[in-house]
């Protein structure tokens, strides 16, 4: 701890109110108020600042806590055993608290609160081995895990690292970009990610195998986690293609993820337990416009899924699947600027809105969790009902 993080109010059921004293002591070291209760059954905070907030503290029988975000000006309360002296509260509540000035200061991560929403991610926990729900591992952490995520510096790719490195992993990236990678790689560094990264153009064969070379380097030949993000599109008539064009949607979108799942095989092997999650698209399982040869490779990818899932079972490698419809990012922007052809994607999308990287990304950490171990062959599409919807006429059908 910096200092950065005060505890604001806190009950235990055996303590009752632990009062300003502890409080005060507990806010220099979290791991001093963790070592406070034995018993591991709570709440687990999740930080995006590894040096002001360890990752992953369990607060076991506890009833509640109270923190406030300074920049925010909002208190937000976290109950999870409601005192005995207090209506009961559903687990998992978090409600706001106005702001009191008698107050102890207590500053978070900015993160923390994204608009009204805090940035908390709670679980109740119930196992027999004290060393499954430890600190910093369990089905919920990816602490210690490594992982390589290629495209990583934009978009999707970008909130997967982040989402991931959130988790715990220690993350390895690439971009075609130097200028791109190094400004990212700053950015994480600021933030106190656990992220490093290699200018590679995956399309191209002998700087995917540079690529692996560093990762096994870094890695000590071990990969728990392969990413295959990276993909491209040109949207044109199937007969306007040349052989050109034809050759690099295949290469980049399919023939690299091909070759990298063949090189990082050993890695993911080696490692006990590996996962490996492909970015496809709906375009794999729905005709869209002037996409048959981007659906095809992404078919391709969904294909591949299931074998490696099967193929590679033995080696405890899991082999799954995203598939997004419309996700708002650079490139997605540029081909929605026309408000007519937004609203057709709106039209056919159930929730009525684009996707957000991070409806991606949760999926991708959920698929490399321990807690999905027995998740494998799967394409889950992120679509907002997308490839789902049906015919849903805006008249009515007359009733006879």
């Amino acid at each position: 701890m910096n200092g950065n993080i005060k505890l604001l109010s806190c009950w235990s059921k055996s303590n009752g109110d632990i009062g300003e004293e502890q409080q005060v002591r507990f806010s220099n070291s979290i791991q001093d108020f963790v070592d406070r209760f034995d018993k591991l059954r709570g709440y687990s905070i999740r930080s995006h600042h590894r040096q002001s907030f360890p990752r992953n503290c369990h607060f076991e029988d506890l009833h509640s806590f109270t923190f406030r975000c300074s920049d925010m000006s909002r208190t937000a309360a976290v109950h999870t055993f409601p005192p005995a002296s207090t209506p009961p509260v559903p687990v998992g509540t978090i409600r706001y608290i106005p702001t009191l000035t008698n107050y102890p200061q207590v500053l978070l991560p900015r993160h923390y609160l994204r608009g009204l929403t805090p940035r908390i991610r709670s679980r109740r926990i119930s196992c027999s081995s004290s060393s499954r729900c430890s600190r910093g591992g369990g089905r919920w952490s990816l602490e210690g895990k490594t992982a390589l995520i290629t495209g990583g510096t934009r978009g999707i790719g970008r909130a997967i690292v982040e989402e991931l490195v959130e988790f715990g992993a220690k993350i390895h990236t690439c971009s075609r970009s130097a200028t791109e990678l190094n400004t990212c790689l700053r950015e994480w560094g600021s933030k106190g990610y656990t992220v490093t990264g290699s200018v590679c153009d995956v399309s191209d064969r002998d700087q995917r195998g540079n690529l692996i070379e560093t990762v096994s380097s870094m890695f000590n030949g071990e990969l728990n986690i392969l990413v295959n993000n990276v993909g491209t599109n040109i949207r044109k008539p199937t007969i306007e293609f040349s052989h050109e064009e034809f050759s690099h949607l295949m290469c980049t979108n399919f023939e690299s993820i091909f070759h990298l799942c063949q090189l990082t095989h050993p890695l993911l092997k080696a490692s006990g337990m590996g996962s490996i999650v492909f970015t496809s698209s709906v375009s794999g399982f729905v005709s869209l416009k002037s996409m048959a040869v981007q659906g095809a490779t992404k078919g391709a990818i969904n294909q591949l899924t299931r074998s490696l899932a099967c193929e590679w079972a033995k080696d405890n490698i899991r082999s799954n699947a995203v598939a997004p419809w419309y996700i708002k990012t650079p490139l997605v922007e540029q081909v929605l600027s026309s408000g007519e052809y937004l609203e057709e994607v709106y039209s056919r999308t159930p929730l009525r809105r684009l996707g957000d990287p991070m409806d991606v990304s949760s999926l991708v950490v959920f698929l490399c969790l321990p807690a999905s171990s027995y998740i494998t062959g799967q394409i889950i599409c992120v679509d907002g009902g997308m490839s789902v919807n049906g015919f849903d006429p805006k008249v009515d059908i007359p009733r006879s």
